[in-house]
């Protein structure tokens, strides 16, 4: 196969959501390979984290199918604006119905930041359809919880002036992509404040887990906090890399793919 038709993306297909929301897909590969399903961070995107990183091609040389999805609020994918639309239950759902669209009834898992904690869920509540997972960059408890909704919306609202250091970073990010719906990502960020959504450290994924996190990560230690309470996992400090940067590490793709394969 042509190395520029293992980067290029096919045409999105859309799974429904059980909210009636449409998912963007994306598929490379064989099917009758190893499927690897692929669930990118906040703000960000399929291409954005798993096919301009070089992650997509990879894999298929290592002999996986690879299975893509953007988010809701994301990429291709139906942008709600109204929080109640964005919970974990749902984003784990949107992985669930997109594996029985596909008909895999068995799969990896590789995700980060935002799709590193979709990840731990799916993992702990539906194991039987995922059997070993990378959980990059996977952050501490409740995701976006560092984020001012306040200051974020009065941004977007009146273009007043964000005080709140971390806040102004994810207000960066989000509008670092072309095509992001600021307003969906806000309630994106507002729907996983709405629950207590940290990750039960006392009923932990049980399947094979490596978690990625970067060495500039401020997030660093706490993903080490995370991993420890994982029974069959492994941790690997991706050398000089921050939040933004470390997908696109070649030491965190060799990493992550030598530990799918098994």
């Amino acid at each position: 196969m042509d190395l520029r038709e293992l980067t290029e993306m096919p045409d999105p297909q859309f799974v429904m959501s059980a909210e009636g929301h449409r998912i963007a897909t994306y598929s490379w590969g064989d099917d009758a390979d190893p499927t690897v399903i692929a669930v990118h961070g906040f703000a960000s995107s399929t291409r954005d984290n798993w096919v301009n990183t070089g992650w997509v091609r990879e894999l298929l040389d290592a002999g996986f199918r690879v299975l893509g999805m953007d988010q809701r609020g994301h990429g291709a994918s139906d942008k709600p604006h109204d929080a109640h639309q964005y919970s974990m239950t749902m984003l784990t759902d949107d992985v669930i119905a997109v594996l029985d669209t596909y008909l895999v009834t068995d799969a990896v898992y590789l995700g980060y930041s935002l799709g590193g904690r979709v990840g731990w869920q799916v993992m702990a509540d539906h194991p039987e359809h995922i059997s070993r997972g990378v959980l990059g960059g996977i952050p501490d408890g409740k995701p976006l919880r560092r984020l001012k909704v306040d200051e974020a919306r009065a941004f977007l609202d009146d273009g007043t002036t964000v005080q709140d250091k971390t806040t102004a970073r994810y207000v960066s990010l989000a509008s670092r992509l072309p095509g992001n719906d600021l307003d969906a990502l806000l309630a994106l960020a507002e729907g996983m404040n709405l629950a207590d959504d940290v990750p039960p450290v006392n009923n932990p994924p049980s399947q094979p887990t490596l978690i990625a996190t970067g060495s500039d990560d401020a997030i660093l230690e706490d993903s080490r906090l995370l991993q420890s309470s994982l029974p069959n996992s492994e941790f690997f400090e991706i050398p000089a890399r921050h939040h933004i940067n470390a997908p696109g590490s070649r030491a965190f793709r060799e990493a992550g793919i030598a530990f799918l394969r098994g």
